[in-house]
């Protein structure tokens, strides 16, 4: 259903912006301040394994710079938009090109913590700060930390020994782990071991992107688990949680999982099944605070009620922090140095709250327990429950050497 609202949707403001700034050079009337504009690049994947989730945080981005008016710290911005598809060798080659040819000042995206680390290293060269606005690779927070690299969102590892911690404290004795075989999947097992101190039967390792679980199921059935905890993103989580409630599993075990398994894609995917499911996060869509509620009710607005998912919710974050170091170091996006001073301040307004930075760029901040049930109007969400881990930094800050 289309929106009665005569305002250009926010997902459209990305290309606009950009054709906006070439018209105005082409006819002459660009102005001095727009002879410079900040140039960010927007690693996109709206296609390819994490295309669910990455239409998730370009809707995020969308809406941060409508609000902002297309600008940054009040500057005009340029985005140097490329769909990443999730693979690493054309997510390298497209970020070559955002370096070498665009001159970007900024970089953002994208999803998967492969594509993260494959693009990394061309980034830090150039001098170009990374905030990212999902991975978060245990490999950039140890000692090959980087300080061009904002984990903005989290550390991979900390959502799941929240999880871990959470099936260790319901007393669950043996359990099935099972994700993606793919950085941030063996992150997840890693985390979720660290916490929990049961029995775990087995780890099963997917491929990226499987939506077949038959041989898992077998697996699992076989292990007779209390407990399974899931680190599924988009539709491989969907397809998981079908087959599984399917197979007539979840009568005696439960599923245990993280935000990214169990938010509002998937539920919106998978419906009743979700009902009850247990999940942690950093972030909730009715967290209490002011920066939060604002953000949500101007989502639904513009999204035609659907409550944001925590990919939004990050992207959106990044853009505030854009806009928060650019004005901090005076406007002057190419001022590398003013630029990560004032991105380590985390000086904005954060729908997760206030947070620091530990020395490896990425948050100390609260971890959630959040279950799924309904909202006021009958529609299936997720809803705040405790909150986990206060505070919460990552095992690997002590190993990085920044200070």
């Amino acid at each position: 259903m289309r929106s009665k609202s005569t305002k250009p949707p926010a997902a459209t403001v990305l290309s606009r912006t950009l054709c906006s700034l070439m018209l105005a050079s082409a006819f002459g009337f660009a102005g001095a301040a727009m002879a410079a504009p900040v140039k960010v690049g927007l690693a996109l994947d709206i296609s390819g394994p994490f295309a669910a989730l990455g239409a998730e945080a370009r809707d995020g981005f969308a809406l941060g710079i409508k609000q902002l008016g297309g600008k940054l710290g009040g500057q005009p911005v340029e985005f140097v938009q490329a769909d990443m598809a999730g693979s690493p060798d054309q997510a390298k080659q497209l970020v070559d090109r955002m370096v070498q040819r665009d001159k970007i000042d900024l970089f953002s995206g994208p999803i998967g913590s492969n594509i993260a680390i494959a693009v990394g290293p061309t980034l830090f060269a150039a001098k170009v700060p990374y905030l990212s606005s999902n991975a978060g690779p245990s490999q950039f927070a140890g000692a090959q930390c980087n300080a061009y690299f904002f984990g903005t969102a989290y550390q991979n590892d900390q959502f799941h020994e929240a999880a871990g911690k959470f099936a260790q404290d319901r007393g669950f004795k043996k359990m099935v782990m099972i994700a993606p075989n793919y950085p941030a999947g063996k992150d997840a097992l890693g985390g979720a071991k660290r916490q929990f101190k049961g029995q775990v039967a087995d780890e099963l390792y997917t491929k990226l992107g499987q939506i077949d679980y038959a041989a898992e199921l077998a697996q699992i059935r076989a292990a007779k688990p209390d407990s399974i905890y899931f680190f599924l993103p988009g539709a491989m989580g969907i397809n998981f949680i079908k087959q599984f409630v399917g197979a007539g599993l979840s009568k005696d075990i439960t599923l245990v999982t993280s935000g990214f398994s169990a938010d509002e894609d998937v539920i919106g995917a998978v419906g009743e099944p979700m009902l009850g499911l247990f999940n942690t996060s950093h972030w909730a869509h009715d967290l209490d605070n002011a920066a939060n509620k604002a953000f949500v009710d101007a989502f639904k607005k513009e999204y035609n009620g659907r409550y944001p998912s925590l990919y939004a919710a990050q992207a959106y974050d990044v853009i505030m922090a854009m806009d928060a170091a650019v004005k901090q170091a005076g406007g002057n996006a190419q001022n590398r140095e003013a630029v990560i001073a004032a991105l380590k301040k985390a000086n904005y307004a954060s729908t997760r709250g206030s947070f620091k930075y530990a020395n490896n760029h990425f948050p100390v901040e609260n971890f959630y327990l959040r279950v799924i049930g309904k909202d006021a109007q009958g529609k299936i969400t997720n809803k705040t429950v405790s909150t986990l881990l206060t505070n919460y930094g990552d095992t690997y800050s002590d190993k990085c050497p920044l200070k």
